[in-house]
């Protein structure tokens, strides 16, 4: 990679990876490498909301007049009053950070409900039915298929067909 890198420019890369068995493609994917430098961390945006502006939204937010209205009747009323501290997007943003931003409606918990089992240990212990419709001979008619299953050995115990 250092031949190639110093007499590149002189002798050319093409013909020099060629001599040296290495592809061209690997040698200026390697070159990029080391000329890009590490990715740093993001910086904050220029526009972001200091510690101290953000900690004002809260507690705008946490005053007792406010403290039971979502932010856009928050926003609302302080724009209102012609005051404007932040977007109601960044109020929703700065609770959601604080984990206090949920559901306000009582929302009814529906307990856990074990599905129902057939069990059957032996024959004609327990029986299930069925009904299935059954096109007809013309075109619109149907007729009803009643089936009666035993659980156990899945034999049909009895049926019948009916027009309804």
């Amino acid at each position: 990679m250092q031949t190639v890198t110093e007499l590149g420019p002189k002798l050319g890369v093409r013909p020099l990876c060629a001599a040296l068995g290495l592809a061209p493609a690997t040698y200026y994917r390697r070159r990029r490498a080391q000329a890009v430098p590490s990715r740093q961390r993001p910086t904050t945006s220029p526009r972001a909301l200091t510690p101290a502006e953000r900690q004002r939204v809260l507690d705008v937010l946490h005053e007792p007049r406010f403290v039971d209205l979502a932010p856009a009747q928050v926003y609302a009323t302080l724009l209102d009053e012609g005051r404007y501290l932040a977007s109601e997007r960044t109020m929703y943003r700065i609770l959601a950070a604080r984990g206090e931003v949920r559901e306000r409606r009582a929302q009814r918990q529906h307990p856990l409900y074990a599905a129902p089992e057939l069990l059957a240990t032996e024959p004609n212990q327990l029986w299930s039915w069925d009904i299935t419709k059954l096109k007809g001979p013309v075109k619109w008619s149907y007729f009803n298929l009643y089936v009666v299953l035993d659980v156990f050995s899945r034999y049909v115990v009895g049926w019948m067909v009916a027009r309804r």
